[in-house]
């Protein structure tokens, strides 16, 4: 009997341990500068940290907002009007207040009921962290001119890491807290929602509270068919994998927080849709086993894969890290442009010297990957 057990044990043990360990290829685009372009140099002084990205309609002007130093003050803005190739700041454009708005910024583009589109900046505090709850900057001029705008107020460690457009032509934001809003365990994830287009939002309701573990950074995205939405989100504990839930009623309820796939364990997780129906997306790795772990990468599969806990086709090595602790990057930008040209932007330590992190986009198409799989 007591050699049943502990065979069954080393049995279920082993499952363990093969489930934690690749099980899709990876190919590297990593070393390929010629696909990377810097949007904004760290120095021995400064660190570029925590970006995020929005495409306009027009398929190629792109705007890039992030942070200075790590979860530091928010300021910098880039814009490029060809797809990223090239980029120029506009910091010069944004309210004076807006320098004084912290930690991990994210934009958005959204249209109000009326069919007016608006570009809207949320971050997570202003002046501290104990100050107003999300502070907003906005534009209604596609980015031409900015004014800040009165802040939500609803504590949190971040602003929202991904918003969605529901059916009703609402947007449905995500973000997370602890605790009265600090950063300490147990993690929450919440959601809002706004019918006028980004300017006032519902109370606050949290969708994923997991015992043991901390969901965080929530990255929410519709199904192919538009039956369904689906919720990736870090997990910041670290032991097992990412955790993903679904909702078929558009947010008012939410299936159980499970476990993701292997290649989709990672932090700050952001996609896109390829015409070709697969999905692409990008996180900094944390899945235990990864020879990429820490580094800045992407999973492509189908929406089939996610929703069934099937490894997805194959991941990408996108950036290396030459951070320390490795693992200080992702918060990526993903934008899909008309050719098919995935513009994935990140913030890493892009060389072994002594600058710190960069504001980096890498660009790239499934066309290349796809013939780089063995």
């Amino acid at each position: 009997m007591r050699l049943a057990i502990f065979t069954s044990l080393l049995t279920a043990l082993s499952l363990v341990s093969a489930e934690e360990h690749p099980d899709l290829p990876i190919v590297d685009i990593s070393d390929q500068k010629d696909r990377q372009i810097v949007i904004a140099a760290g120095t021995e002084e400064v660190y570029q940290g925590h970006p995020t990205t929005t495409m306009l309609a027009d398929g190629k002007t792109i705007f890039c907002v992030w942070c200075i130093n790590h979860g530091g003050a928010a300021g910098p803005m880039a814009r490029s009007d060809d797809g990223g190739v090239t980029w120029a700041r506009i910091d010069e454009l944004m309210p004076l207040g807006y320098k004084t708005h912290l930690n991990c910024p994210s934009i958005y583009r959204m249209t109000d009921p009326s069919g007016k589109e608006r570009l809207w900046v949320f971050s997570a505090a202003k002046d501290t962290r104990k100050g107003p709850g999300m502070p907003s900057i906005m534009s209604e001029d596609a980015g031409k001119t900015w004014k800040e705008m009165p802040p939500l107020g609803f504590p949190c460690v971040m602003t929202f890491s991904s918003i969605v457009k529901l059916k009703n032509g609402s947007y449905l934001g995500l973000f997370h807290k602890g605790p009265g809003g600090a950063d300490k365990a147990p993690l929450e994830v919440l959601q809002t929602i706004t019918a006028d287009g980004g300017f006032t939002w519902s109370e606050p309701k949290v969708v994923a509270s997991v015992e043991g573990k901390n969901p965080c950074e929530p990255f929410v995205f519709r199904s192919p068919d538009g039956s369904e939405l689906c919720c990736l989100m870090r997990e910041n504990t670290h032991k097992e994998r990412s955790l993903m839930m679904f909702s078929r009623d558009e947010g008012k309820t939410w299936s159980t927080p499970v476990n993701t796939p292997w290649g989709l364990t990672g932090d700050r997780h952001a996609g896109v849709f390829t015409k070709d129906g697969r999905m692409v997306v990008a996180f900094r790795d944390q899945a235990k086993g990864s020879p990429t772990k820490g580094h800045f990468v992407a999973w492509v599969g189908t929406y089939d894969d996610i929703k069934n806990g099937k490894p997805g086709q194959y991941r990408v090595k996108l950036l290396n890290s030459y951070a320390k602790n490795v693992g200080d990057c992702g918060y990526p930008g993903m934008e899909l442009l008309p050719d098919g040209t995935i513009v994935a932007t990140t913030y890493i330590k892009y060389t072994p010297g002594p600058e710190k992190n960069s504001v980096v986009s890498v660009r790239f198409n499934l066309k290349t990957t796809d013939a780089m799989v063995r």
